[in-house]
């Protein structure tokens, strides 16, 4: 972190070297300005002008001005003949130069931009107008632009040639940086952080995909930015041609990866805050509703495909005892012989809404935890397919049927049970935080739902073919440990559904 700070001095004193040194700000069009002042002080209609500036009240740097003025005077008099020379001198500090004559059909509106808006000033209405604009940065600040331009239309007055005409010298902003900032501000997606004293020296990982199930299969290695904690603040900001989904994961201070994070909708021209306190957050809650699932809008919410296949997967799994289903708004609880249907009636998003952050926080990290015991225990049991599969490979190339060689699974049998032990206490844990957040009924029994389809349920068919292949003692004591604890949450969570709801 110290290192990070030093660089960023140094290249903040880079910067301010450069600017010492670099070449001259542009000049002001000194003959074009001194002309079209003539103009106004000395045939300038008094009734007939308009003035306006803006400053900054903290630098009182001009942001915007406007000074308009009609006037009327003789071709021959001295300043309006001066007008084509004084323009041509300061050609060269000009980035765009216009002239036309009387004759040219072109109308001629100037973009004026402010940070209030936008508005088009006519300049030339008629064939019979001259016209002479100039425009250049403005010394004081290059993100505005100096226009000054002269419109006149000559007139037969008693002999005379006389001109009736109007002077602008307007101040704003320029229009081809506001209209990129514009576009880029509409693409634009923004993380403003803000972290406790206590934890500012943590570094945040972002990641991002175009899906949900995209951003499940990243690794933790997959992230497109680190950013750092400076004065206890965080910023990201990206680009986007259309909505997508990232994380955002903190890296603590000895380099290892926080178990818990937070997936959201990365959204073109929206920006989610944050503030991370110790072990829990406080998020931008109307950024969910404008953008996030209680938009409707989110990205993150479940396919219903993906949905339905794990609803067919888990309608085909054991048939005896009781098994679960559902989906994202209501779930259905079902015993042999005797069907019980419980409706969520969105309590869950109720309760969601209504629990304290550090609640939350403290929900999604056991549940991230669970889910690691989850993952192990899936790792474990892929590699008992791999030694099925060596088995037959090696039986299939010695020719042996019947009496061939068995996979040998005992040291799979103990981690096995040492993971569910863990899992075990896991779910305990997490169910008592649950139930002390006083989490609804529909949530607990959907809760339980998941845990006898997605590890007991599961489990329970893979260690019987297992031990079909390898019927050791200490298969046998695995399978039967596993029994045990996918009974003690069926009546558990037969309490739950036999109990009215809270």
């Amino acid at each position: 972190m110290k290192r990070i700070i030093f660089m960023l001095l140094i290249a903040c004193s880079t910067l301010a070297t450069f600017a010492a040194t670099s070449p001259d700000l542009p000049k002001k069009p000194e003959k074009v300005i001194a002309n079209l002042n003539a103009i106004i002080d000395i045939y300038g209609h008094k009734a007939g002008q308009s003035f306006a500036i803006n400053r900054n009240p903290n630098t009182n740097i001009i942001e915007s001005s406007e000074k308009i003025a009609t006037f009327s005077c003789n071709t021959s008099d001295r300043s309006f003949e001066t007008i084509a020379e004084s323009f041509m001198a300061d050609e060269p500090l000009c980035y765009q130069i216009l002239h036309l004559v009387p004759g040219n059909k072109e109308v001629f509106k100037l973009k004026v931009v402010t940070n209030e808006g936008s508005k088009s000033i006519l300049l030339r209405s008629k064939n019979e107008q001259e016209m002479w604009l100039m425009c250049t940065k403005n010394p004081e600040n290059p993100q505005l632009r100096d226009a000054y331009a002269i419109v006149w239309e000559e007139g037969d007055f008693f002999g005379d040639k006389e001109v009736e005409g109007t002077v602008y010298m307007i101040t704003s902003l320029r229009p081809d940086i506001y209209e990129k900032n514009a576009e880029s501000n509409k693409r634009m997606f923004k993380i403003e952080g803000r972290v406790d004293a206590n934890i500012a020296d943590s570094l945040y990982n972002i990641y991002i995909a175009d899906s949900r199930d995209a951003l499940y299969a990243l690794d933790d290695d997959d992230y497109v930015a680190c950013v750092p904690v400076v004065n206890k603040r965080f910023e990201f900001q990206t680009e986007l041609d259309h909505p997508m989904v990232g994380r955002l994961r903190c890296i603590f201070p000895d380099g290892s990866l926080c178990s818990a994070w937070i997936d959201l909708d990365f959204v073109p021209g929206e920006t989610y805050r944050i503030t991370v306190h110790n072990g829990y957050y406080d998020e931008d809650r109307d950024y969910e509703r404008r953008v996030g699932r209680q938009s409707g809008r989110s990205l993150l919410v479940k396919d219903s495909g993906r949905e339905q296949a794990f609803v067919a997967r888990l309608d085909s799994m054991f048939t005896e005892g009781r098994y679960w289903h559902g989906n994202e708004s209501s779930h259905q609880v079902v015993a042999v012989g005797n069907t019980l249907a419980v409706e969520s009636d969105n309590e869950m998003e109720w309760w969601m809404k209504t629990i304290s952050p550090e609640q939350k926080m403290r929900f999604e990290m056991k549940g991230k935890v669970l889910e690691g015991d989850m993952e192990a225990l899936q790792g474990i049991y892929e590699q008992v397919g791999e030694k099925f599969s060596e088995a037959q490979e090696f039986n299939k190339k010695k020719g042996l049927v019947g009496n061939g060689m068995t996979p040998k699974l005992d040291p799979l049998y103990e981690q096995i049970v040492s993971l569910n032990k863990k899992m075990d206490a896991d779910i305990q844990d997490l169910l008592k935080e649950a139930i002390s957040a006083h989490m609804p009924a529909s949530g607990l029994i959907e809760l339980y739902g998941h845990m006898l389809g997605d590890t007991y349920s599961d489990q329970n068919k893979a260690l019987t073919v297992m031990l079909l292949a390898d019927p050791s003692k200490k298969g046998k004591k695995t399978q039967k440990y596993v029994q045990k604890l996918m009974e003690k949450y069926m009546e558990e969570m037969n309490t739950l559904v036999n109990e009215p709801k809270w």
